[in-house]
């Protein structure tokens, strides 16, 4: 066996997939909505449950990229790809239509406060510990991923902090004991 003086570079590997989901959708609003309820109910079927944290965020950035996708990089005739990847630290959406003209921004400028849109890649950008594009690998079009990095077991505490905030210790918690009716009043409904 001959030895060779020149050196490889070490080629980027991505972490092995724990579990992976992929899907096309009609590049429709209810494609949109069918596939934010697909990702919801995927993530609880790995362990991530129904109102968790990491559930509850990636939903929401999937929702955000796959509406984006029916918006702004609708083709007539063409549907939009989502897949979903976990790993055991790191849930990563990618969604990808085939439109190559209309790139999303890397920064994200603030929205003023009275307009109607323009803050779906704003919450993209805040909610995902990474987000970011690439150019669709086999034909036209391009790839929005978003990511979110958990150090934690999978019932979110690391990524609810990250989400909203470390907990004051004066703060009053919404959520009643298990078996117990919540209290009138505890909790104040947000914006819904």
């Amino acid at each position: 066996m001959e030895s060779s003086d020149t050196a490889l570079a070490p080629t980027p590997q991505t972490p092995a997939a724990h579990h992976e989901f992929a899907m096309c959708f009609t590049s429709t609003p209810r494609g949109a909505r069918l596939a934010r309820r697909l990702v919801s109910h995927r993530l609880d079927q790995w362990g991530h449950v129904y109102g968790s944290a990491a559930n509850e965020t990636l939903t929401l950035i999937a929702a955000e990229l796959a509406a984006n996708a029916v918006r702004h990089g609708h083709v007539p005739g063409r549907d939009f790809h989502l897949r979903l990847t976990a790993t055991s630290d790191t849930l990563r959406v990618e969604v990808t239509d085939t439109r190559t003209e209309r790139v999303p921004p890397r920064s994200v400028p603030e929205v003023p406060g009275d307009a109607e849109s323009g803050r779906g890649l704003l919450l993209v950008a805040r909610l995902a510990t990474a987000w970011g594009t690439d150019p669709r690998a086999v034909a036209p079009g391009k790839t929005v991923w978003a990511e979110l990095v958990s150090t934690t077991e999978r019932n979110g505490d690391a990524l609810s902090r990250r989400v909203n905030g470390p907990a004051s210790p004066d703060a009053r918690s919404c959520a009643p004991a298990p078996g117990t009716p919540p209290a009138p009043g505890a909790c104040p409904r947000r914006g819904r």
